[in-house]
């Protein structure tokens, strides 16, 4: 029986030209079972990384040769996973925190206290295994995830997802895919076709939203030649064009209730009547359809019909905002930092903390969508390999700066401001429904969201 190998205990860089104060670092870093290893110049140290390197460097700041400051830009130039914390004379305290802005995990001064930096540098271990573990998770993710037509995240809510793929894959039952806009319902679709006995056969994808009932019919079920005028041809209609294989209605909840009648027909007897046809035509199709409003509730507001929802309801897959699987945030930036550095022929690495964190605390209304369209906007304006809060959005600037790092209390309104818009959010901005959990008109609410510049 062979047992797992042993994870490696974590690897301690010193660099300081006092011999006493090195000694006494690492006496009390091997506490914690860390492997130290000191230095006294940076040059040495570069070495030793090229041949072992470190999970994190401890530096003094003043050093003969090479400064602290020229350490860290070296170590993160090289090594972009690797922390690195400054020690420091208190007189030095703003160029250290210069040395945080470069990409420093933090700064301790002198005299140290061990205590102290014993548990500022677990800290950044902490930080560093939290990132390879998200690396290694990211690329067994991935390879699995091949499979889901490329969907991502391993958060309990999406684990649910790939299950029900896995398990309606292969069937050939209709599927209503629910979910708000830009939650990835047609990547879903997708994964259904292409797992499925019908993945050789076409995929066809018709958004049913913003048009008119004969707008839709026509391209739905084609007409004859002579129908109406300008039909000189006869056109065959995207059902007919997904024969075999699986046709994707997005939007259904959009679709006009004379258009929905149509439907139902079609759903029953898998036959359609081209516009100015007489002779039925019989299709074979996988029918899966996607709102990303709740169809219940439109049943019941009468604006779509209850029988054409119970045919098409057969297995409901529901995909979470992503608001609500922020566990998933590393591994989608993670791909889309891949994607468009690709793209843009640019090598970005990662985000900073701050970044991650502001990116955390949003709310994405717009979802992955939203995330992928922030990500690609970052990367093609960023001059540097890991995205900082400057390259973010101004709205997303603003919004770390006015309540994720204000060193004091927000003031009244700003509260009022962030409580509203986050229940508007959580509402889909459904004023109706907002006014309610504030337990306020909502002529009140419109006026504040006035008065607060929330539109």
């Amino acid at each position: 029986m062979t047992g797992t190998n042993p994870t490696p205990p974590p690897r301690v860089a010193v660099i300081d030209d006092e011999a006493i104060l090195s000694r006494e670092i690492k006496r009390g870093l091997l506490k914690n079972k860390y492997v130290v290893e000191t230095f006294p110049d940076g040059e040495s140290a570069l070495k030793r990384m090229k041949e072992a390197p470190f999970d994190v460097v401890l530096s003094d700041l003043k050093l003969p040769g090479m400064s602290g400051m020229d350490i860290l830009k070296a170590v993160k130039t090289n090594y972009p996973n690797v922390e690195v914390i400054i020690i420091t004379a208190f007189s030095s305290v703003d160029t250290a925190i210069e040395a945080i802005q470069a990409g420093a995990f933090h700064y301790v001064t002198k005299p140290i206290k061990m205590a102290e930096l014993r548990a500022l540098t677990g800290r950044a271990l902490d930080k560093v295994n939290l990132i390879k573990e998200t690396e290694a998770l990211k690329q067994a993710l991935f390879s699995k995830n091949r499979q889901h037509d490329d969907i991502i995240g391993h958060s309990p809510a999406m684990q649910e997802v790939f299950r029900l793929i896995d398990k309606v894959a292969e069937l050939n039952c209709n599927v209503l895919i629910q979910g708000e806009s830009g939650t990835g319902k047609e990547m879903v679709a997708r994964a259904l076709h292409y797992r499925g006995p019908r993945k050789d056969k076409p995929f066809v994808s018709f958004n049913c939203g913003g048009f008119t009932e004969e707008l839709i019919a026509n391209e739905l079920f084609g007409h004859e030649k002579g129908a109406f005028t300008g039909a000189a041809e006869t056109k065959i209609g995207l059902l007919e064009a997904a024969n075999k294989g699986t046709i994707f209605l997005d939007e259904i909840g959009e679709m006009p209730l004379t258009m929905q009648v149509k439907l139902l027909r079609f759903v029953e007897e898998r036959a359609l009547l081209r516009v100015g046809g007489v002779k039925p035509i019989q299709v074979d199709v996988r029918l899966v359809a996607a709102g990303n409003q709740d169809l219940k509730e439109a049943v019941k507001a009468q604006t779509f019909r209850e029988d054409l929802y119970y045919r098409l309801n057969v297995v409901v897959i529901t995909l979470p905002p992503l608001r609500n699987r922020t566990d998933d945030l590393p591994l989608l930036i993670r791909h889309f930092l891949d994607k468009y550095g690709r793209a843009f022929g640019k090598k970005v690495t990662g985000v900073s903390p701050e970044t991650m964190d502001v990116l955390k605390k949003y709310p994405f209304p717009g979802n992955v969508r939203e995330l992928e369209n922030i990500i690609e906007r970052a990367v093609a304006l960023t001059d540097e390999t890991v995205l900082s809060l400057g390259d973010l959005p101004s709205d997303l600037q603003e919004l770390s700066m006015s309540s994720l790092d204000r060193p004091t209390w927000p003031s009244l309104e700003e509260q009022e401001r962030d409580y509203i818009r986050q229940v508007l959010v959580q509402t889909n901005f459904k004023k109706g429904e907002a006014a309610e959990i504030l337990g306020i008109p909502r002529t009140t609410l419109w006026r504040k969201m006035k008065r607060l510049g929330l539109t």
